[in-house]
């Protein structure tokens, strides 16, 4: 989900934050607004077999024994989510997800069609959909037209769970069909080729690996599944917007729930091993700059 700084939004630089008209800047996506443009098609060589949960270079860092939907909320589990991601108090949650429920309307207007586009991708191909970093969840209504659907939201903040549930309801999601998990991206308690569908919208900017939460969209993904991606990364190396992300973004991480605002998020999903991958680039313009402005957004298929 998209970390907006909640103390830059009280200091002058919160003009950097406001979001704007979106502008496509691309050079290759059929997703785009843009006419004649053709999607980046970069093919990707999978090996066969699937991955173990934990890959056994991390074994050390974060010990636990492959998981699986009966044991959910085990102490192991929660005991693996609590090192990556080190619990948050209350208060700081609840404020957290009530202010990304609220603030967030405007932004999810803008992305709409970027975003209808994507999920187009998944109409009658879908069934089993997993979505790291729900929030409160905006995505719900672009897959919940269809009565089959289940839905797995993935969040470490417990708090989100009301407003994503919220959102279920309001877009017609039945109950059944939408389970809210307390989990990271980088250990997700699903089995092995269990999904169809992987949804992902501005949360690689805040998890703590970027490459182990690839790995987990690739290891519960079926073969021939897809990855849907919304993600704001790091400016162009050498521009003001660059410097200022560079300064800033220290305080991101603290006061933004570890997001980052240097990543380059589309280098870890080229080299991540997808069979097939279509990276766009958008821009999100408000004078003088914005923060968040780069983006990037696309599908890639396992």
């Amino acid at each position: 989900m998209l970390k907006i700084a909640l103390l830059l939004h009280q200091s002058p630089t919160s003009q950097l934050l406001s979001l704007a008209s979106l502008k496509t800047t691309q050079k290759n996506s059929s997703l785009a607004a843009v006419p004649n443009k053709q999607p980046s098609v970069i093919p990707r060589f999978c090996s066969c077999g699937r991955r173990h949960f934990i890959e056994a270079a991390t074994a050390a860092f974060l010990p636990i024994c492959p998981s699986n939907a009966s044991s959910l909320h085990s102490d192991d589990y929660l005991d693996l989510m609590k090192k990556i991601h080190s619990p948050r108090p209350d208060w700081y949650e609840e404020f957290y997800a009530s202010f990304m429920d609220t603030s967030m309307k405007s932004y999810e207007a803008e992305i709409a069609g970027y975003k209808s586009q994507l999920f187009e991708k998944l109409r009658g191909k879908a069934k089993r959909i997993l979505e790291i970093g729900i929030g409160t969840g905006p995505n719900l209504e672009y897959y919940a037209d269809n009565s089959e659907v289940q839905v797995f939201g993935v969040d470490p903040n417990k708090k989100m769970e009301k407003y994503a549930r919220a959102a279920a309801a309001a877009v017609g999601l039945p109950s059944k069909n939408f389970q809210f998990i307390e989990a990271v991206a980088e250990a997700v308690p699903l089995d092995d080729d269990s999904v169809d569908a992987v949804v992902g919208t501005l949360v690689l900017c805040s998890v703590k690996d970027v490459n182990m939460a690839l790995k987990e969209v690739k290891r519960v993904l079926k073969p021939g599944g897809l990855f849907l991606f919304v993600e704001h990364v790091a400016a162009k190396d050498g521009t003001i917007l660059k410097f200022w992300q560079s300064v800033l973004d220290p305080l991101q991480q603290t006061v933004a729930d570890g997001c980052h605002l240097t990543r380059e998020t589309g280098k870890y999903i080229s080299t991540a091993g997808f069979a097939s991958l279509e990276l766009s680039m958008a821009s999100l313009y408000n004078a003088p700059c914005s923060l968040i402005s780069p983006h990037i957004y696309g599908v890639a298929c396992n």
